[in-house]
């Protein structure tokens, strides 16, 4: 009965360094993109590219992989005792809104700014484009997304559907130990084979980050147990690969060490790992859920819209980048506090009602507040 209690009294505190730590990752995402500007410009980099700063800045792609660990071990406490149709729910109310206003926002924008030059952001997004997006299934429907970084977006969807099947089978933790070691396993393997139908499955480049988000949330349950120490450690390893290929893979011009990406891989892992086992449960500071409130707004709005911004006010006004790049994320996190505020709050419960039903018991995650956005 202690055991239990003390379970439930974890699931329902409000993990507040977990808000602040997506924060963080949706700033190092937006300062990856924005520091490394050739992605604006293919041939000359524009004036506002940070050559002193892209070198740093550039290990913020791991923002995406962070948000990939943290979405595992959300969706584990959120959906904990959950029915598939309020796990449905609670995740098409947290996703849909805020993306509905991003996809709209952002292709007014880019209709009123669009930027003239470069790849991969060139382009104005048609009506036919704006409606395939906003249903969020863009990439299997072969749609151009009208922004790229909602590509991540399609891969949360499928670890959603993924735990969905976990949800219905009925949810215990030998048997998401047990799925989450045959996944490992798989993800392992399935490289050494040609792509097809198996890796949209599987997605062997992010499959060990949701595992081991999961597993940490299976070790704040049952901290001593030695076969989620050990699944955890395997993700570890098989996650230090895979930035290894991602880190090789980026090619922004300049060299880009490994090493600086295993270091934060794995301070991403201790970070989350200490959280998951309660040594940030105590830490009560409000305006960190309002900081996890803008992450996800934040992060659809940032990229073409932060452009377009940042290239209209240089060619208008010539400030220094640093300026440009510091008043294009403060008026973007101004954005997604609004976007939060007048779209999320009134149409999340809205939409949560009408998929259960129009009960208002929200059945996902039996009751759990939601940790935030995965």
């Amino acid at each position: 009965m202690a055991l239990a209690t003390e379970v439930r009294v974890r699931r329902t505190t409000r993990l507040y360094a977990l808000d602040g730590l997506r924060l963080i990752c949706a700033l190092a995402v937006a300062g990856y993109h924005f520091g490394d500007s050739w992605r604006l410009d293919g041939v000359h980099p524009p004036a506002h590219f940070l050559p002193h700063a892209a070198p740093v800045l550039i290990y913020g792609f791991l923002g995406v992989e962070v948000f990939f660990l943290i979405s595992g071990f959300v969706i584990g406490m959120s959906g904990w005792g959950s029915t598939v149709r309020g796990f449905v729910a609670s995740r098409a109310a947290r996703l849909y809104p805020a993306f509905w206003a991003g996809v709209l926002l952002t292709a007014l924008v880019l209709n009123v700014l669009p930027i003239t030059g470069g790849l991969p952001v060139t382009g104005v997004p048609g009506p036919g484009e704006v409606a395939v997006n906003l249903t969020m299934l863009a990439e299997p429907l072969r749609t151009p997304l009208v922004d790229t970084v909602y590509w991540t977006l399609w891969v949360e969807l499928r670890f959603y559907l993924i735990f969905a099947c976990l949800v219905g089978a009925g949810l215990t933790e030998r048997r998401v130990r047990v799925f989450g070691t045959a996944w490992l396993a798989a993800a392992v393997v399935l490289p050494a084979f040609p792509r097809g139908f198996l890796h949209e499955v599987v997605m062997p480049d992010f499959a060990p980050y949701f595992i081991a988000g999961l597993t940490m949330y299976l070790l704040r349950r049952s901290p001593a147990d030695r076969w989620s120490w050990a699944l955890l450690a395997g993700c570890w390893l098989v996650s230090l690969q895979r930035v290894y290929v991602r880190a090789l893979d980026l090619k922004p011009g300049f060299a880009v060490p490994v090493w600086p990406a295993f270091v934060l891989l794995c301070v991403a892992y201790a970070i989350l790992l200490g959280i998951a086992l309660g040594a940030t449960d105590r830490l009560r500071l409000r305006w960190l859920a309002t900081a996890g409130a803008l992450t996800y707004p934040f992060y659809l709005l940032h990229q073409r819209i932060g452009y377009s911004l940042i290239r209209t006010a240089h060619a208008a006004t010539g400030l220094p980048a640093p300026v440009l790049i510091a008043g294009a994320v403060a008026l973007l996190l101004a954005l997604a506090w609004l976007v939060h505020r007048l779209v999320e709050r009134p149409l999340a419960p809205l939409l949560r009602r009408s998929i259960l039903g129009g009960r208002n018991k929200d059945v996902a995650g039996g009751g759990v507040p939601d940790m935030g956005r995965s």
